[in-house]
């Protein structure tokens, strides 16, 4: 690996860091201030104005890699975003991650950017048609339906929504929960995963099926707020019921049993696009605590002199550069070995990166006293977000486990 930055890095990070310093920071008190109103789940005008300008600047669509070897040329060109590299994406979404809205300014948030990359890499031309450039132009929302209520959903096996087929026509009975962005009134579209058929082997059980918002039968028990936080401008985390929803067989992705390779495929980005933004608010936490602790005193001397203090800001730099750079060497190995040989180091940021991120806000946190535990500094906010990366595209006992087989394997046949 190359420790710089080549040209077109500097390029996209100058410019993403341009329009944050211009319009996305000085954006923020009115964001939360028209976030705060009624209705709870809506549109908020701020965000909607910054996501045009992003637009009209050409700072959209960033997450959205290389399209060769996903889909036919002919069926591509409609679909491009601006073709970065997962190792060119990476500092960008670091930068985004500061803000909680950020993401979502510039068309590169989740639930979007996993949905957007299923339907570029396993979507049929009309199924892109339909709903893809919809996404892509950001005149619509998306929800990823998986996780089960009743279920240990870790082990996504387990899964037992069933997608029955009847004529041509997919009937569909079960409930999911903790569906992201199923609350925005904009939200049209879901992709659900169930089981199609029980008697085949365990991995090729599960299917991946498109479900409009619209669809009778389906309907939204509740809201599920993360430690009180709704995470309304995102359209939040949903309990669904699924009751006799019927869509057409033409609704499939890639075809019955094809549900875990579409997951892996979606989920290895994933991982890494919250994994790079838990860098950047770990930055933000650590800016925070610096600054409360410089304008601070107690016991006649500057927090900031204080020993502890001392202490707690070098660890935070430390860790703070150690996940980065294994963020960007996870992105090289994805772009040049492919996701597959990238699955150590993908599954190793995904545990550490929130781990790191956590532990500077903890002591940002401690660092503001009483106001650490408002509102109004943001702390709070960035612990749970970052506290449910832990959960998220798979818990960290499942990343760990995978990472110790993997090197088991290593000594499995000298030690026999």
């Amino acid at each position: 690996m190359i420790f710089e930055y080549s040209e077109s890095q500097r390029y996209w990070i100058d410019r993403i860091q341009a329009f944050m310093d211009a319009e996305v920071y000085p954006a923020v008190p009115l964001f939360r201030e028209q976030d705060a109103q009624e209705p709870r789940y809506k549109l908020i005008p701020v965000l909607e104005e910054l996501k045009a300008k992003a637009r009209a600047q050409g700072l959209w669509n960033l997450f959205m890699p290389p399209h060769s070897g996903h889909a036919p040329v002919d069926e591509t060109f409609d679909f491009e975003g601006q073709q970065l590299t997962n190792l060119e994406y990476a500092p960008l979404a670091e930068i985004m991650g500061r803000v909680p809205f950020a993401s979502e300014v510039f068309n590169c948030s989740a639930p979007d950017s996993g949905n957007m990359e299923v339907l570029m890499r396993y979507g049929t031309r009309d199924q892109k048609d339909q709903w893809l450039g919809p996404l892509m132009r950001g005149e619509m929302r998306s929800a990823f339906l998986m996780t089960e209520p009743g279920i240990a959903s870790s082990d996504a096996r387990n899964i037992q929504t069933e997608i029955r087929r009847e004529g041509d026509e997919y009937v569909i009975n079960g409930s999911k929960w903790w569906s992201s962005g199923a609350g925005h009134p904009h939200c049209e579209i879901f992709i659900l995963m169930g089981k199609t058929d029980p008697k085949e082997t365990a991995y090729r059980q599960q299917s991946m099926i498109l479900v409009p918002r619209n669809t009778p039968g389906l309907t939204i028990k509740r809201m599920l707020p993360v430690f009180g936080f709704h995470h309304e401008s995102h359209g939040g985390h949903a309990e669904i019921i699924l009751d006799n929803v019927r869509v057409p067989v033409t609704n499939m992705l890639l075809g019955e049993g094809r549900g875990f390779e579409i997951a892996q495929g979606r989920l290895g980005p994933g991982r890494i696009h919250h994994a790079m933004r838990t860098v950047g608010v770990a930055e933000f936490a650590l800016e925070q605590m610096c600054k409360r602790l410089l304008s601070r005193s107690t016991f006649g001397r500057r927090l900031s002199e204080q020993s502890v203090w001392e202490q707690r800001i070098a660890e935070a730099r430390i860790d703070i550069e150690m996940s980065r750079l294994l963020c960007l060497k996870a992105a090289y190995m994805m772009d040049t070995a492919g996701n597959k040989t990238a699955r150590a180091e993908i599954a190793m940021i995904k545990v550490g990166g929130p781990r790191i991120a956590l532990k500077v806000i903890d002591d940002a946190i401690q660092a503001h006293g009483g106001a650490g535990v408002s509102n109004d500094f943001g702390l709070g906010e960035a612990w749970a977000n970052t506290r449910m990366l832990r959960i998220a595209d798979g818990p960290d006992e499942v990343h760990c486990r995978q990472l110790a087989r993997m090197e088991l394997a290593k000594y499995a046949e000298p030690a026999a």
